[in-house]
């Protein structure tokens, strides 16, 4: 018998793995960075909503949720093997607050998502998985778009001592690590119980075991987050070692 090889990156997928599906916003950089959390059985379907020649402000992040475009993205991927699909961009599931991320997930299921998700909404899972109330947020938005995290999160319980934010409107995706890492430490208080790095076009695998080590408490991003919570609806955990939300189970109590 023929031994069949895996493939160039070693996955142990193939025809009739579990996939989860990822819709994403047009200047989304960092798929390599999803595939990170990715089990080896388990394959991404990916797609991307149309271009918006704007830079990204608080108007930007309200246009990227208008019209069919996400919708369509769902389409895209449940036309195939993904039923759980995530919705990967933060600021446009915050930016309307608790309902504007509920009316995102709607349109979702609406499209055929099975069990729709949003970065927004799965980084809320992972601080009630985690036991956190009390968090820092490191974003690198304009302060004016970071600021609404905080309401967001006040609308599910959650109470943001401190944000700070690097003051971005495009080009996310090439922040170096230095840079985030020192965000993420000017941002640590004491009685925060967790930090949050916003923005899933933010680089942040490698950082997040070291500086959970170097500051003793979890360190929850948004591409981390939204994978976890992903493959957690089916049955998976992510790849992260030395992660702590990596080690804690999704529970649909948590959503």
């Amino acid at each position: 018998m023929t031994e069949i090889a895996a493939g160039a990156g070693g996955s142990g997928s193939g025809p009739g793995s579990p996939a989860i599906g990822v819709v994403a916003p047009f200047d989304m950089e960092l798929d390599r960075e999803l595939w990170c959390w990715l089990p080896p059985d388990v394959d991404l379907l990916m797609t991307r909503t149309p271009f918006i020649d704007d830079v990204v402000t608080v108007e930007f992040a309200r246009e990227l949720t208008e019209g069919g475009a996400i919708p369509d993205g769902v389409r895209s991927v449940t036309a195939g093997r993904a039923e759980v699909v995530a919705y990967a961009c933060t600021s446009a599931s915050f930016v309307g607050g608790r309902a504007g991320d509920a009316a995102i997930r709607s349109a979702m299921a609406a499209a055929g998502a099975r069990d729709p998700i949003t970065t927004s909404g799965a980084i809320v899972e992972a601080l009630r998985a985690l036991g956190a109330s009390r968090v820092a947020v490191a974003t690198p938005y304009l302060p004016e778009l970071s600021a609404l995290l905080d309401g967001y999160f006040a609308e599910h319980g959650i109470t943001a001592v401190v944000n700070a934010s690097l003051g971005l409107d495009s080009e996310i995706w090439a922040v170096p690590y230095e840079r985030t890492a020192e965000l993420i430490r000017a941002v640590d208080r004491p009685d925060a119980e967790a930090i949050v790095l916003s923005c899933t076009n933010l680089p942040s695998y490698g950082l997040i075991a070291p500086l959970e080590r170097e500051l003793g408490k979890p360190v929850v991003t948004a591409n981390q987050a939204t994978m976890w919570a992903a493959l957690g609806r089916i049955g998976r955990a992510p790849v992260g070692e030395g992660q702590a939300l990596a080690g804690v189970a999704w529970r649909p109590d948590q959503a």
